[in-house]
């Protein structure tokens, strides 16, 4: 069944092409009364085991926006209401490039969770900083840094 959810966002971008090796991310940074929303992924995944803030790959003519609303209903249970682009953050790992269009996302309904059975939970900034993070989600945390001065 699909869910079509409409999100507000401050600015927009075009349709998202994914190649074999050059993957397009919508990612989501879940923020509440000073805390992030992060999710450990299952061990079988690319980067098992590490936490990150929640989204996924950009599928078909969908944009980061789109697939970002579809990713945050299917993953931990939200609808966002209004999100804002924080930045884009481009990373080669050994098998392939990705592309991290990420979003701050703070007026949502819902409560999240672990929808998809992952491990998720609040964190403060600190506990952020403290966690095992894929590499390319270091950028977020350093951009969340830099706003949070």
């Amino acid at each position: 069944m699909n869910h079509v959810h409409v999100v507000q966002v401050k600015n927009t971008s075009s349709v998202m092409v994914n190649s074999p090796k050059h993957i397009q991310v919508a990612v989501g940074v879940i923020t509440q009364n000073k805390r992030f929303f992060v999710c450990r992924r299952l061990a079988h995944q690319h980067q098992g085991n590490k936490w990150e803030f929640p989204g996924g790959k950009v599928d078909g003519d969908e944009t980061a926006q789109q697939a970002l609303s579809r990713e945050l209903f299917e993953e931990i249970g939200i609808q966002a209401i209004e999100c804002e682009a924080l930045t884009t953050i481009n990373f080669s790992y050994p098998d392939k490039k990705v592309s991290l269009h990420v979003y701050i996302v703070s007026n949502f309904t819902g409560q999240p969770y672990g929808a998809e059975g992952q491990e998720a939970m609040w964190v403060s900034f600190d506990e952020l900083t403290k966690l095992d993070f894929p590499a390319a989600n270091v950028g977020i945390i350093d951009v969340l840094r830099a706003r949070n001065k």
